[in-house]
């Protein structure tokens, strides 16, 4: 084994199932990270993020002395940057975290040493930004030092199988480092492993999530229309893909998320003037939580002292991440104008809210909004919910719940893109 020892910049959702599997697959890897929280947690064998599979393959590699945690970067053979590459307050990508992890490897680099960067980024990134720092350090990119774009593929909840099974992408800053880098990951990839340069690689990257991130507004779009004709999207949706080569996705509360609803800005702030539908399209999925927000308020217009239970704050499903979370946006707007209640029972904290207990949210309730589809909610009994409500009214923002079985227990229940209706008329007594 050519590359023995990693060094994994970052130690968040991706960062950290990529660290735990080169340990497992039999690699000396230290994680690093800036928290000393993480650090600890780690180097105790513990996790400090929820995804499946996760801890047992974490305690593991820690105890059979493969994987340790630390706050600086040592000499390694491999370095692997999993930072975050957030948005500014104007849209703009926020690139300071990978240049704070490439000039903290510099230091410690050696000739024949790879670098990997596998954080999304902006087109360009590693050829513009990264190769000339090592250029500047004293070494050749590409020569003294391999180079490669390598980005992560994978859904949260299932990121460990999709780092092993989904096809990989490996962008090489010269053949040479795409071929060191796919001798790499062979070993801890089952999927195809496709070669290119590492421009293509991140534009490929991002395109990924623009495309869905185009489909979903298209959807969000369609679900508006058909407010107004007083049909279902979700009928029109059903309808449409029963063609063979129609695909469009579902509307929902907007698009959340570290991926879909980050990665369309690095183009259209790099090519503003080119990028008119994805502008666009970002631009009407971030305008949906206001729509929910008035649609909320529309349902409740006229119930006096209205009490709104919310559940689910993160960004997706059976996850406990509100990175870009629809839900957070929600929230805050309808802060001060009803009486709010927040339960998930994936997340416990940090939505700039207090979190209440399924009982507390539901007690004295005028309306139950669904924000995330959990597996939980699926389980829960309408009935059981509907006794200590005062109103039995439900927003399912996914169509994710069973609605005969809520309207059988007396619920009144609307989603989203289903057509107008009239505003409730008052509270039960």
């Amino acid at each position: 084994m050519r590359m023995k020892s990693l060094c994994v910049m970052g130690l968040g959702y991706i960062g950290l199932p990529t660290a735990s599997l080169f340990a497992a697959n039999g690699h000396k890897v230290l994680g690093v990270d800036v928290s000393d929280k993480v650090v600890e947690t780690i180097n105790s064998g513990e996790i400090h993020i929820e995804e499946p599979g996760l801890f047992t393959l974490v305690s593991a590699a820690v105890g059979s002395g493969n994987l340790r945690a630390a706050k600086s970067p040592e000499p390694s053979d491999v370095f692997i940057i999993c930072v975050p590459t957030p948005l500014t307050d104007t849209k703009s990508p926020e690139m300071r975290y990978v240049v704070e992890a490439t000039r903290a490897i510099i230091p410690v680099l050696k000739n024949g040493d790879l670098v990997i960067l596998e954080s999304t980024s902006p087109p360009g990134t590693t050829r513009d930004l990264i190769a000339p720092m090592i250029l500047d350090a004293g070494f050749e990119p590409g020569t003294d030092i391999f180079l490669a774009h390598c980005p992560e593929r994978v859904l949260p909840g299932k990121i460990l199988k999709e780092l092993i099974d989904n096809p990989r992408i490996i962008g090489g800053y010269t053949e040479e480092s795409a071929g060191i880098t796919k001798e790499l990951y062979s070993g801890i990839v089952e999927g195809p492993i496709y070669l290119t340069d590492c421009t293509t690689a991140e534009l490929a990257k991002v395109m990924e999530n623009t495309y869905r991130d185009v489909n979903i507004a298209l959807a969000n779009e369609l679900g508006h229309i058909c407010e107004e004709l007083g049909i279902s999207a979700w009928d029109v949706i059903e309808l449409a893909n029963k063609h063979p080569r129609v695909n469009i996705h579902l509307p929902g509360p907007g698009v959340g998320g570290h991926c879909i609803s980050v990665d369309p800005w690095f183009i259209v702030d790099k090519f503003r003037d080119k990028a008119h539908l994805i502008n666009l399209a970002r631009e009407t999925n971030d305008h949906q939580p206001e729509i929910v927000v008035e649609k909320i308020l529309e349902i409740i217009g006229q119930i006096e002292n209205p009490h709104v239970a919310i559940f689910g704050v993160s960004y997706k499903g059976n996850v406990d991440d509100t990175r870009e979370s629809p839900a957070l946006e929600i929230i805050n707007g309808l802060k001060n104008k009803v009486d709010l209640r927040v339960y998930d029972p994936h997340v416990h904290g940090g939505v700039g809210h207090e979190m209440s207990s399924l009982s507390e949210s539901v007690n004295g309730a005028d309306l139950i909004v669904v924000l995330a589809d959990h597996m939980d909610f699926r389980f829960l009994m309408p009935e059981e919910l509907g006794k200590n409500m005062r109103n039995r009214i439900l927003l399912d923002t996914r169509n994710f719940l069973d609605r005969k079985r809520y309207e059988t227990a007396g619920f009144e229940v609307w989603t989203l893109g289903s057509g107008k209706k009239p505003p409730v008329k008052g509270a039960v007594d």
